[in-house]
């Protein structure tokens, strides 16, 4: 691949690779880790509590800026499409690490809604979950194909990248808000 752009070094790929791919398996298996071994990384006066509804806020915010840059690459805005992802991804990894911070502080809370919701919620989170493990490599190697330059690449796996962030950003509020009530 041959790029007009001085800064994208092809040689650097085959690192840039690795270290996504690392990423891309690294990241779910942490949270991973939190779950099922809550407290493992306790750290005794820290104050979390404020973080699931900041969590929820950064999915908010990252889905409104995926809408955002969706809406301008489809009318060839590539300038504000590549803000609006930018911001996403910040957002996503600002989400990322409070998430960490707040699970490795605290138990996972337990759902008490019973009947029909008991199984909505259910079914939302564990979508939510399996496809969030997914997102991580999606979101990883779409913007290494876009920082790359190869933007073929990019926009084939941006159409699979879009959509799964997207619910993922959204299912992600609607579990803080189905879950807030059990909070401790």
């Amino acid at each position: 691949m041959t790029s007009n752009n001085p800064a994208v070094n092809p040689g650097n790929f085959t690192k840039y690779k690795i270290l996504l791919g690392a990423l891309a398996g690294i990241i779910p298996l942490a949270v991973a880790v939190l779950y099922f071994f809550p407290g493992a990384f306790q750290v005794s006066g820290l104050n979390v509590k404020a973080l699931p509804e900041v969590n929820a806020w950064l999915n908010s915010l990252t889905a409104l800026f995926l809408v955002a840059g969706y809406y301008f690459i489809r009318r060839k805005e590539v300038a504000r499409h590549r803000l609006m992802m930018g911001l996403a991804f910040l957002l996503g990894s600002l989400f990322l690490v409070s998430y960490v911070a707040y699970h490795s502080q605290v138990p996972s809370t337990k759902f008490g809604g019973e009947g029909l919701i008991r199984g909505v919620y259910y079914f939302i989170l564990l979508t939510h979950i399996v496809l969030a493990a997914v997102t991580v490599g999606l979101v990883l190697f779409t913007l290494y194909f876009a920082l790359t330059e190869q933007f073929q690449k990019h926009r084939r796996i941006a159409r699979w990248t879009f959509p799964v962030w997207l619910y993922v950003s959204v299912t992600g509020v609607i579990v803080y808000l189905m879950i807030s009530p059990y909070y401790q």
